[in-house]
């Protein structure tokens, strides 16, 4: 009987899950990754509580919390009045088994995923391999690559887009990417200032509503992370310039000496979701299916759902015969959750972080302290920020 065999394009956390989920399972796995390593870069770094249920039957969750920071509480604050509302994510108790977030770079869940596929014989990683082209018959479906600049072409059954927002495999199926693009761009600034131990009351995940220059503080093992906006006239250069950088870390916190930064990131955002996440036997996945603002760190957790979800209902599909119209769920029960759930409630966050109108400003901050306030809205909010809802809604999709 010949074995099925899965092509992965992108060695990110979701193509990596994916290859591990499948991999486990016994089915050959191809993952391709453009890259000549995987990346070790500073990008998402939240994991929400039903992730962390998800990874821990593959022995993962506990080698992540001993990489990171266990964060119980979150906060919405004002930069100026501070605390406005402080939620205690041990509400969950019973509805997760990791009622907090992990602050812990997404990097250290692909090196660890990583090990364990090098234990997988049937589980090969291509690095430099480029992907140009995907096709597929009723049958098979033909990824046309370039590896280390040679061409390639690899035959597989089945074909996961995980290459995130540029995705090769979504432009070359022709699909479009609905949505639009921020006019600002995001600076994420990492330093090894210990904000705590100025600001009181800080928590690991900090939420810094303004007027004027929102931000977010995010705490990490070894460095705090600021996430400011940028103005529409700065160029680049200003932008990442030390002058700039110094002058809105000085306005959010005045120091007598001047900040050491250790990392510079500048990004434009989007708020885009694919016009299908399924055509035929090549899916879309994480970035490549639907992008999204990073204000609520639903990003890098929505693509694992995404993940999980595909890869499950493949192995029903190709071990125990479920019918292949199984796989059409997926895009219905993702891409919903990425238009009704992940965007929205991002783009709502971004909005509400960065109001102008002090009566808007000062109701919601009214109704944050209403809910926090009270148990039972407190634990529906926190269902709600960290995508038990979303998962929820999901399931009874059929």
């Amino acid at each position: 009987m010949k074995q099925t065999h899965v092509m992965i394009v992108g060695a990110g956390p979701v193509g990596l899950v994916s290859a591990l989920v499948l991999g486990q399972a016994g089915i050959k796995v191809t993952v391709v990754e453009a890259s000549d390593v995987l990346n070790q870069d500073l990008r998402a770094s939240t994991f929400h509580p039903p992730t962390l249920d998800m990874l821990a039957s593959f022995g993962l969750t506990q080698e992540l919390i001993a990489q990171g920071l266990v964060a119980r509480y979150t906060q919405q604050r004002d930069r100026h009045e501070g605390v406005i509302a402080e939620f205690d994510m041990s509400l969950l108790k019973g509805d997760t088994d990791h009622p907090f977030r992990l602050q812990c770079e997404q990097w250290k869940l692909t090196n660890l995923i990583c090990a364990q596929l090098a234990k997988l014989p049937h589980v090969q990683i291509l690095f430099n391999a480029k992907v140009e082209s995907v096709h597929q018959t009723a049958e098979s479906a033909t990824t046309q690559l370039s590896v280390e600049g040679t061409p390639h072409q690899i035959q597989s059954d089945y074909v996961l887009g995980a290459d995130g927002a540029w995705s090769a495999v979504r432009r070359s199926m022709g699909i479009d990417f609905e949505g639009f693009t921020y006019p600002e761009r995001f600076l994420v600034i990492s330093t090894q200032f210990e904000f705590a131990n100025h600001m009181p009351k800080l928590s690991y995940v900090n939420y810094c509503s303004d007027p004027h220059e929102w931000c977010v503080l995010l705490r990490v093992p070894t460095s705090w992370r600021v996430l400011f906006p940028t103005k529409l006239d700065e160029s680049d250069e200003e932008v990442m310039g030390d002058a700039s950088v110094e002058s809105r870390l000085q306005g959010l916190l005045p120091q007598p000496h001047a900040y050491d930064t250790v990392h510079r990131t500048l990004y434009k955002v989007h708020q885009r979701v694919a016009q299908q996440f399924r055509r035929g036997r090549i899916f879309l996945m994480g970035d490549a299916a639907h992008i999204n603002n990073p204000l609520g760190g639903m990003g890098m957790n929505g693509g694992v759902h995404d993940a999980m979800n595909l890869c499950h209902k493949l192995l029903e599909v190709i071990n125990t015969g479920a019918a292949p119209e199984l796989l059409d769920r997926y895009e219905r029960q993702r891409r919903t959750i990425a238009i009704e759930y992940i965007n929205a409630s991002t783009a709502r966050n971004k909005k509400e972080i960065e109001e102008r109108d002090p009566l808007v400003r000062k109701r919601t901050q009214d109704e944050l302290r209403a809910i926090c306030a009270n148990p039972i809205t407190a634990k529906n909010y926190l269902r709600q920020t960290s995508m038990l809802n979303a998962l929820e809604r999901a399931e009874a999709i059929l």
